[in-house]
């Protein structure tokens, strides 16, 4: 197995020549002999790497977010997201959406039924008979820019919400036609 050359985690390190001399703990402190000393526990010294500055151009401040999509930040002509950034330019854009309905008896109706149960004989636990069915919703927004691709999953409780994130990818697809 190869690695680049600018890889600091493909190839080991050499072993250090020559290090720093530690004074052995709680004695004076002799000079050093000539040779690598070690602290008195006999682990050698780790060696300092210095930090490397990843290849290629440096980021180039894009602008102010003209558009932000659930953790996406659009701006005039890159794409932020927790990944990375992308470019603009030649980005495609894909919305789906997943609805889920759960039957749930509501609040008022758990207290009410308990409340009242007492009082009615039991006759207010059919109150827990009530069922709701509240839409949840997953909007999944997939984008892709070149061999690069990030996917966004946004929860929506409202279709009102879905819309909204609509009308977001498609303002954002025609400044990406630009």
């Amino acid at each position: 197995m190869t690695f680049p050359p600018d890889d600091p985690w493909g190839t080991p390190a050499p072993p250090p020549t020559g290090g720093p001399s530690f004074p052995p703990t709680g004695g004076p402190s002799f000079p050093p002999t000539g040779g690598p000393s070690f602290p008195p526990t006999g682990v050698p010294p780790v060696p300092q790497i210095p930090p490397q500055i990843p290849p290629g151009p440096p980021p180039v401040a894009s602008g102010p977010v003209i558009v932000r999509i659930a953790e996406i930040e659009i701006t005039s002509s890159a794409i932020r997201t927790p990944v990375g950034d992308f470019p603009l330019a030649g980005s495609r854009w894909q919305v789906n959406e997943l609805w889920v309905t759960q039957r749930r008896t509501p609040l008022w109706a758990k207290i009410a039924g308990f409340g009242l149960a007492v009082c009615t004989l039991g006759l207010s636990l059919l109150l827990l008979l009530i069922k709701e069915s509240p839409p949840q919703g997953t909007v999944t927004v997939t984008l892709t820019s070149g061999p690069q691709q990030y996917v966004a999953r946004i929860p929506v409780d409202h279709e009102d919400e879905v819309v909204t994130i609509n009308q977001q990818i498609n303002y954002v697809r025609s400044l990406a036609a630009l």
